[in-house]
């Protein structure tokens, strides 16, 4: 009797099995040399499916040593393209061929390739796949009622974040050091589980990476070389909650229910968003919507009215144009964090359909100011109108997001009135924040300064009356503000004329396009001011000048007019983030995605000052 088994069988164990029970007694057992190449990818990648076929082909030698079957290895390795295109079937087809050409039997305990084998011709033995009941993981032994993830780690002792949402402890829950058999063996455990378990799927296959989700658990393995240990985490939501528990909940169902709306929910890691997005979702779909969720990975526990989308071939734009298809009347969307998925979030928005995305954010309004830059600003207000803040578990703020036309809050000029976004406190329905263009420039000012320090409007007017003159003068510029719509500009006597120009033209030109009235004084005016400053031309003593940069679709630039070929550092309230040559066209311009933008994006976000000084 000749046999060709496939991996499927190979990766049971199910042939030495049968060996063993005098079944397949004295048999040829033909090895595909693609069986072979699938499990050693498999062993590559880090799959324990991998190593547990390589294992069985160990115990099939050892038979053959000890005289019970005659094992050979036939056929040829399934090249790159063959491999790739193993779930297509092509490697089953390289097993089927083989045992055609032999006339031997082929054994499998996949029921497609069987079937494929039976109409071709090919003599069948099929087996039964088989089926673990899995009443727990092993990796359950870690959690308790508490626990809301567990760590686990090669050379390291089990860790845990054990507590209530906002007050995690991060703890050792067992004192004895994991070894590589222990991950592996749970790593088994896990993949035979999400197999075999129809609340279990793989959310992402990688080299290096796995990510399942089993039933209420989300578990991300990696191995070398992506991580430098094996390593196991498994996260797993605590507390389930209903959008009655939080505050507000009246009237947040009131203004989701009026009609479709654009939500971000806000907050650091860990505080409960996703909860709350979960407690939303439920309220929702009970409310009679059809409502539908985006997730890389799906881990939001809601229930089986809600269908939960993954990233279809990798990309939620081609999700995000399957629900458009669909026609949901409102869209979960965890977690929006990238410039795409902030443009998916704006696009079925735009398209009508109601939105409720999840957003890192540490104020409420950096969740806000992440859409600057990625969507049009007079777009923003119809893509969110609604921003809910979280934190440890519990709603902390809520604005409302409108937009008007009117002078922004501190300018004085009626010809200055323009769009304007307004951020409202839900609960007072007081202003707290307007977006705006200013001078070119979007701006976020905060509402009701301290009256002892520089509103934002004031910070940002001085910051743009220094970059107008700066691109005149040649020396040292500092500005007073003196009211709400007055400052006084000081210069070098060299600068005097120029920064003036003919018959006053060049400031008066300055002072429209500002709606601020300017008064040019020299350095030798002012008081204590000890004559001309002289010094380095970026700033006083090297204290460095204040920019406010700009955010575009690529770049982030920082502005630097005047200092051509310079080079400067650029700071975030006096820490250094980089150093740079200012260009010939007078500016700084970092690519967007790059580390370096990142940090300085962040500090735009965080509201850290901007200042760059000499190198």
């Amino acid at each position: 009797m000749e046999i060709v088994p496939d991996t499927s069988v190979i990766i049971d164990g199910r042939v030495s099995e049968r060996v063993d029970a005098g079944e397949f007694a004295d048999a040829t057992v033909a090895i595909p040399e693609a069986v072979v190449g699938e499990l050693e990818s498999q062993a590559n990648d880090g799959r324990e499916t991998g190593w547990e076929g390589l294992e069985e082909l160990q115990r099939l030698i050892d038979l053959d040593e000890a005289g019970e079957i005659v094992v050979e290895y036939v056929g040829r390795r399934p090249d790159a393209g063959e491999r790739h295109g193993a779930a297509e079937g092509d490697i089953d087809a390289l097993i089927r061929d083989i045992a055609a050409e032999r006339g031997a039997t082929l054994v499998t305990s996949d029921a497609v390739q069987a079937e494929v084998a039976r109409s071709t011709g090919v003599d069948v033995t099929e087996f039964e796949p088989e089926t673990v009941s899995y009443d727990e993981l092993d990796i359950e032994q870690y959690f308790d009622e508490s626990t809301m993830s567990v760590h686990l780690k090669v050379g390291v002792e089990p860790m845990a974040k054990r507590g209530t949402i906002g007050e995690m402890v991060y703890e050792a829950v067992d004192d004895r050091v994991l070894t590589e058999e222990d991950l592996r063996s749970f790593a088994a455990d896990i993949e035979e589980a999400t197999h075999a378990n129809p609340d279990g799927f793989v959310e992402l296959s990688e080299p290096g990476m796995t990510i399942v989700q089993y039933g209420s658990f989300r578990i991300a393995m990696a191995r070398p070389p992506f991580s430098d240990a094996l390593e196991i985490t498994a996260v797993r939501p605590i507390v389930k909650t209903d959008i009655e528990d939080y505050e507000y909940a009246d009237e947040l169902k009131d203004r989701l229910l009026e009609r479709q709306r654009g939500v971000l929910i806000s907050g650091a890691p860990g505080a409960g968003k996703s909860t709350f997005a979960q407690a939303v979702g439920e309220f929702l779909s009970d409310a009679d919507f059809a409502v539908k969720t985006m997730e890389k990975p799906r881990d939001l526990q809601v229930g089986p009215d809600i269908t939960q989308y993954t990233a279809l071939d990798g990309q939620m734009s081609k999700t995000a144009d399957s629900l458009l298809m669909v026609r949901p009347d409102y869209t979960i969307y965890d977690e929006v964090r990238k410039t795409s998925d902030f443009e998916v979030f704006s696009d079925m928005r735009l398209a009508g359909v109601g939105m409720i995305g999840v957003v890192h954010a540490t104020r409420a309004i950096d969740a806000l100011q992440r859409l600057i830059g990625r969507v049009e600003l007079g777009l923003i207000p119809q893509v969110v109108d609604t921003v809910v803040y979280i934190e440890a578990g519990e709603i902390e703020k809520v604005y409302d997001v409108s937009t008007t036309v009117k002078v922004p809050e501190g300018l004085m000029e009626e010809d200055l009135a323009r769009p304007v976004i307004m951020i409202k406190d839900f609960e007072t329905g007081e202003p707290e924040y307007e977006i705006y263009t200013f001078n070119r420039q979007v701006v976020t000012v905060p509402i009701g300064e301290d009256e002892d320090t520089d509103s934002g409007v004031d910070q940002i007017a001085k910051q743009e009356i220094e970059r107008e003159i700066r691109a005149i003068a040649h020396g040292h510029v500092e500005v007073d503000l003196r009211g709400g719509n007055t400052a006084v500009v000081w210069v070098e006597e060299r600068d005097i004329s120029s920064v003036i120009g003919k018959g006053g033209g060049r400031i008066s030109e300055v002072e429209k396009r500002l709606g601020i009235d300017i008064d040019v004084r020299t350095f030798d005016e002012k008081p204590d001011s000890g004559g001309d400053s002289g010094g380095e031309s970026v700033g006083p003593g090297g204290d460095g000048m204040t920019v406010q940069p700009e955010v575009t679709s690529r770049h982030v630039i920082v502005p630097m007019d005047g200092h051509s070929g310079e080079t400067v550092e650029v700071q975030a309230n006096g820490e250094y983030l980089f150093t740079a040559t200012v260009s010939r066209g007078g500016e700084i311009q970092v690519s967007r995605g790059s580390a370096i933008a990142e940090e300085l994006e962040s500090a735009i976000d965080h509201g850290k000052t901007i200042t760059v000084v000499p190198s």
